[in-house]
């Protein structure tokens, strides 16, 4: 079965070092895998690296990570041409869509030239959860700021607006980040919207934001808008810690 209703976790986090593997799952996947609800059989999860050029390394460390945590794994490439027949037939058969992060400004061009967009809002639809990290978060939303085009952060604000929302990621541990993202909603740029730090993410069932979580205690989430008089509010949000595996 998949999520009873249209769901997106959004975050800052979901893999982490590991001792034996390029990377390993953390606490946010395995959030992800659990909203999808699946039961009887290993979960199928989808992955997408393309906001880092289809990175071969990238992709097996994935088969790695998801096979470790008894998931069924696949992934779409887009380089040099899809790896599949059907990329919309893969994406709705899948329990879970994970993306990776990199140029979310690449990787919204290269969905839309596939015709993504339109597979993953189906995907979406249908209850197949979507998650990810950094890029993997702010290609959801209607907008963010990313070092696409280069070390100075500038706005992307043609996300694919699942939620109607902005999105900020990497809150605390890159400088930018925070002061960009208040600037931007605050000159109308952006719409409002929430922001994560590192191991923190964000729960929407359709367009309704529900809660925020981490995997790191002590981390958390923030709801950034503009006043009438054009001042900037940050709002902490609760942010429940999840518990490991």
């Amino acid at each position: 079965m998949t999520a009873a209703e249209p769901t997106i976790l959004a975050t800052s986090g979901g893999m982490v070092a590991s001792r034996r593997l390029r990377w390993e799952f953390s606490a946010l996947t395995d959030y992800a895998v659990e909203l999808a609800g699946v039961s009887g059989r290993a979960p199928r999860v989808c992955f997408l690296a393309t906001a880092m050029g289809d990175n071969s390394e990238q992709i097996r460390g994935f088969y790695d990570a998801a096979l470790q945590r008894g998931y069924t794994p696949s992934h779409l490439a887009l380089f040099p041409m899809p790896n599949v027949a059907d990329p919309r037939e893969l994406l709705l058969g899948q329990d879970v869509v994970w993306v990776l992060g990199g140029s979310v400004a690449g990787l919204l061009a290269l969905w839309r030239l596939h015709r993504l967009e339109t597979a993953m809002r189906e995907a979406w639809q249908a209850g197949v959860v979507l998650t990810g990290v950094s890029a993997g978060s702010i290609c959801w939303h209607s907008g963010g700021p990313t070092d696409s085009f280069g070390p100075v952060l500038q706005p992307v604000t043609d996300g694919l607006g699942l939620v109607p929302f902005s999105n900020g990621v990497h809150y605390d541990s890159e400088p930018q980040r925070r002061p960009a993202f208040q600037a931007m909603i605050g000159d109308g740029t952006l719409a409002a919207g929430y922001a994560t730090e590192d191991g923190t993410g964000l729960l929407y069932r359709g367009q309704r934001f529900v809660e925020a979580v981490t995997e790191q205690p002590g981390k958390h989430a923030f709801y950034v808008s503009r006043g009438p008089d054009g001042t900037v509010t940050e709002e902490p949000l609760d942010t429940r810690l999840l518990t490991a595996p």
